[in-house]
């Protein structure tokens, strides 16, 4: 049997896992000494409240090596086979960690892909993984498959503020710096080898949800693949933004709101889309 096991930066809810009968790791997020497993001990909103209203920061870590450990030698006793679906290995520590469990596992039919993305860039690997189980594809064919397509994910967002991709280390504070300025909207990426990058910086919000509808525009979009736009709190901005696409020809499939794991990073305020280029 193939099995498909992705971490809780992937952003799905736990029936929605049931129904695609897909496995978990949870990342861990601690607040003021208190550690919660993402998905299972806390609620998306619930860290978004605390963004908003402690003084004390979250963070995240990535799950240790013996929690991958449990699962792969549960595929290695039952003789079965698994495609593991990290977030980016230049975000966390997730990946290497998932590396060490299959070193430790001692069993070749686990196929591990580093997703060189996040939160819903890293859905679509996971439904194009089950699309392909589903049609009897082997573990490791899936796995090449979506070695193909991962470079083609494309995340485009925008932030009220780089402060808390700075505390969480995912950019340096001579980037965050711009967030001190009044009313600069920062844009940001996930770039090919896995990694935050800041593409501009915008004079207000109506100026930032124009520059990232300009800039979704000039992609070819591979829409066997669906659109999916981002929210963390709050969807009024992510609906602006829907309607501006829309104007455009280009038609979102599904709204879907950044989970704890990455809201953490990018804060409240973040919108976007993510979709497959051609």
């Amino acid at each position: 049997m193939v099995r498909i096991l992705v971490d809780t930066s992937a952003d799905y809810t736990v029936e929605e896992l049931n129904a695609r009968h897909m496995e978990l790791v949870s990342l861990n997020i601690t607040v003021d000494d208190k550690n919660y497993r993402d998905l299972v001990d806390i609620t998306r909103n619930e860290i978004y409240d605390m963004l908003i209203n402690q003084e004390k920061f979250p963070k995240t870590s990535q799950p240790s090596p013996q929690d991958y450990l449990e699962i792969f030698e549960d595929v290695k006793e039952k003789g079965d086979t698994m495609v593991c679906i990290t977030l980016s290995s230049g975000l966390s520590g997730t990946y290497q960690s998932a590396c060490l469990a299959k070193d430790m596992a001692e069993y070749d039919e686990i196929y591990l892909v580093d997703s060189k993305s996040a939160t819903y860039g890293i859905r679509h690997l996971g439904e194009y993984a089950c699309k392909l189980r589903d049609e009897g594809m082997d573990a490791k064919n899936i796995a090449n498959k979506l070695e193909e397509i991962k470079s083609r994910i494309v995340i485009l967002a925008a932030v009220d503020t780089l402060e808390y991709l700075c505390k969480g280390g995912r950019v340096s504070k001579t980037t965050a710096a711009v967030g001190e300025l009044a009313n600069i909207k920062p844009l940001i990426t996930v770039t090919e080898e896995g990694k935050v990058h800041v593409p501009g910086k915008c004079l207000g919000r109506n100026k930032a949800l124009a520059t990232l509808t300009k800039n979704i525009s000039t992609y070819e979009i591979d829409d066997s693949f669906p659109i999916y736009s981002i929210y963390a709190f709050g969807e009024e901005n992510t609906e602006k933004l829907e309607e501006k696409l829309e104007a455009t020809g280009i038609h979102v499939a599904e709204r879907l709101q950044i989970g704890a794991t990455i809201g953490v990073h990018v804060g409240p305020g973040a919108y976007g889309v993510i979709f497959i280029k051609k």
